[in-house]
């Protein structure tokens, strides 16, 4: 799979650009704010329909602008991909393959697999569940169309549970047959997002474990810990018990959507106890564990990004990560960094072809 070009009208800080792409290696060079990092998001923006680093659609508008257009050809599997996300002030941004609109995104989750390596990752560590959740549905989705929808049915259950709860404190009444319609939902969906969930940690871990080993000359031991209140309880039964709760807070308590995924360091929380270089080398396994595991599932090597990725490695660290790309284990790969030589000086020893874009 690969990105041959992209083209970018109005986004973020480009008024009208268009690239060209190797097929191995490239890389965005020159200081901050000439947009290195806006070109990677617009390329996650193809893959996934939104932009990674500002959820806040109408603010990848360029300044000054009503609506920016994102074109980007890919080849996947031998066939030619045109992937269009637009968005204009006050309309619904609009996603088309091959001039086809989709009515609905995430039929387009899964169709290019893509993973990014960037500085902000460090939100995993030090933001709340909500966003390890995110990480963790936003892996599996790639590759289990299923998975997304019962995921979005789940997330639609739980915001009518909610409204019922709150409609039932406006009104000081209280229906328990109308209750356990939602009830029954949560806990069917609830049970397959929470086993779906688990089977994924238990196959992704042993990956995620052996590239923090690579990474960090096995120095220290990681884990990943998946935390539910329904590994050892029936959503229903919980459901039941918090209703008293629920119907002061107004508010479902308890859940697949209180999940966590908990990240530790020699049996310590990595938060607090970890350095910034094993922050960092953590949350490098992480993404390349998705990278690997995404591979096998989908059959094709990922567009892989690095942004700002060599910042704060030390030289072994950065010299483990080249060695996968001279193994070969990646596919196409774009880098940004401020550094122009020491990019090239990286890049050369892949001995793969690659191409720099002076910004």
């Amino acid at each position: 799979m690969q990105l041959k070009s992209i083209s970018l009208i109005n986004y973020k800080n480009f008024s009208d650009a268009v690239f060209e792409f190797d097929n191995k290696i490239n890389c965005m060079v020159g200081r901050n704010g000439v947009g290195k990092t806006n070109i990677l998001d617009a390329i996650y923006h193809l893959a996934y329909g939104k932009s990674y680093f500002n959820p806040m659609a109408i603010q990848n508008i360029k300044h000054n602008e009503d609506f920016f257009v994102l074109d980007g050809y890919f080849e996947i599997d031998a066939k030619k991909e045109q992937i269009v996300c637009s968005l204009k002030k006050n309309q619904k941004k609009i996603l088309k393959r091959n001039g086809r609109i989709y009515e609905k995104f995430s039929d387009h989750i899964g169709l290019i697999p893509l993973v990014i390596i960037s500085p902000s990752d460090r939100d995993l560590i030090v933001e709340g569940s909500e966003t390890r959740r995110g990480f963790l549905d936003s892996v599996i989705s790639q590759s289990d169309k299923i998975y997304l929808q019962q995921l979005i049915q789940y997330q639609k259950v739980l915001q009518q549970r909610n409204a019922l709860l709150k409609y039932f404190a406006l009104n000081q009444v209280f229906e328990t047959d109308t209750l356990d319609i939602y009830n029954e939902q949560l806990d069917m969906l609830g049970h397959q997002i929470h086993y779906k969930r688990q089977t994924f940690i238990e196959l992704f871990t042993p990956i995620f474990n052996q590239y923090y080993r690579i990474i960090s000359a096995d120095s220290e031991q990681v884990q990943l810990i998946y935390e539910s209140q329904l590994t050892t309880h029936k959503l229903a039964q919980l459901l039941n018990e918090n209703i008293s709760k629920d119907r002061i807070l107004q508010y479902t308590g308890a859940g697949i959507h209180k999940d966590d995924l908990l990240f530790e360091i020699n049996n310590h929380p990595i938060k607090k106890f970890g350095s910034q270089g094993q922050q960092k080398s953590f949350l490098i396994a992480l993404k390349l564990a998705q990278f690997e595991f995404l591979k096998k599932q989908c059959g094709n090597k990922p567009i892989l990004l690095f942004d700002d990725i060599f910042d704060k490695l030390d030289e072994h660290r950065v010299a483990q990560i080249i060695s996968m790309v001279n193994n070969d284990e990646f596919g196409q790969l774009f880098i940004s960094d401020t550094h122009p030589e020491r990019t090239e000086n990286i890049v050369k020893q892949t001995h793969q072809s690659y191409k720099i874009f002076n910004l």
